[in-house]
């Protein structure tokens, strides 16, 4: 285990030539950031989880209930144990084929059966009151550590001049501000890591889970080697846009279009124009450039770099994301008003469409059908939906 250990704690792996772990050990004048800090994350880790069951208990679900969200959850499908053992032994999602066997088999029609499926899936799916229950703790934790950010980092010289985050590197002193920052956004991914397992399960749940991953390797790597003034700002940057997500969200459950509509926008304008924009003007310039300049290359800064580089890729997906959706939105508004979280299938839409549940014949009796626009009842080829929520 010695020998373990002192391999990964290699010096020409971590820092820059001609500097050891001694030279960073702490002093009367100078603190510097140490690996055994980060175990304070977990013990937070758990502390905000505990508040959050907290919050969520006294706090949001009394203003989700003021706002006349409802906790009942989706329409339950009617008993039928043949369904239901094809849903829990074979499928949730029949194809074609099983759909016509299962149509003869029980003389049902096949949009029935498949409505069927949908209702039982959903069945599963958490109650609306749930969702905005989660998206007000995550609104308020967002607002509050971007707020906590930009207030500590305009007081900060690497703000005005990124420059500073390598000058004197890596003997650059650990803060009290800067060490609670560090511990607080670590000790949240820790907490995200564990509660998406328990939290409402969504379609990118796996590059969410890497989103987390990267980022708590980031926090870690870029504390351990005192990169923590470049990684502020990559934590404030990437905090900006969140809390307006969480907003849109909460807006949309309320029933609140209007402003729901806004804040999407507002929050599709700032995710872009920071991820794709300052980040890599900004944020990765100075730490593929002027640190290459300043410090020079050693073997932890390339792994930070390609973690960055990750990180990046994934603010790529989601931008591809956000996009997608709104040019839906924007087609699909030619047969109503747009609205860039009314679209029938969201791509990263938390709950699936009931439309065609709350106008159909019950099941057991094959309904008369009309000729229809584009094959869709009545809607121009527009399958008008509740509304779906674009959750992260």
């Amino acid at each position: 285990m010695a020998g373990i250990l002192a391999w990964f704690w290699n010096e020409r792996f971590w820092l820059p030539h001609n500097v050891t772990w001694a030279d960073l050990k702490n002093t009367e004048e100078a603190t510097f950031p140490q690996a055994e800090d980060l175990y304070l994350a977990f013990p937070v880790a758990f502390c905000i989880f505990m508040v959050r069951l907290i919050f969520e208990r006294f706090i949001a679900k009394p203003c989700a209930i003021a706002l006349n969200i409802q906790a009942s959850g989706p329409q339950i499908a009617q008993p039928n144990a043949i369904l239901e053992k094809v849903f829990t032994a074979i499928t949730k999602h029949p194809d074609e084929k099983r759909l016509e066997g299962l149509s003869k088999q029980l003389d049902w029609d096949v949009r029935s059966i498949q409505r069927w499926f949908r209702q039982r899936r959903n069945q599963e799916k958490p109650s609306t009151l749930t969702r905005f229950c989660e998206s007000m703790w995550r609104f308020s934790f967002y607002l509050y550590v971007f707020s906590y950010g930009v207030r500590f980092l305009k007081q900060t010289p690497w703000l005005w001049n990124t420059r500073h985050c390598w000058y004197n590197y890596p003997y650059q002193p650990l803060t009290a501000d800067l060490h609670y920052y560090y511990i607080l956004e670590l000790s949240f991914y820790w907490s995200l890591m564990v509660s998406q397992f328990t939290d409402i399960k969504r379609k990118d749940f796996g590059i969410m889970f890497l989103h987390h991953l990267a980022t708590i390797f980031l926090i870690t790597f870029s504390y351990v080697n005192n990169m923590a003034r470049v990684g502020t700002l990559v934590l404030c940057l990437h905090d900006s846009a969140d809390a307006l997500l969480e907003a849109a969200k909460m807006a949309n459950y309320a029933k609140f279009q209007k402003m729901c509509d806004l804040l999407f926008v507002m929050f599709a304008m700032v995710f872009i124009t920071t991820r794709l924009g300052i980040f890599p003007l900004w944020v990765l310039n100075t730490t593929l450039f002027e640190s290459w300049e300043i410090v020079g290359p050693y073997p932890s800064w390339w792994v930070f770099n390609l973690l960055l580089l990750l990180l990046q890729g994934l603010n790529c997906f989601w931008s591809y994301m956000i996009v997608k959706i709104a040019c839906k939105a924007v087609s699909k508004g030619k047969a109503g008003k747009w609205n860039p979280l009314h679209v029938s299938k969201d791509d990263r839409s938390d709950i699936e469409s009931s439309s065609e549940d709350e106008d159909s014949e019950p099941p057991g009796k094959k309904p008369h059908t009309s000729t229809t626009t584009n094959g869709t009842s009545g809607t121009n080829g527009y399958l008008l939906t509740g509304p779906c929520s674009m959750d992260d």
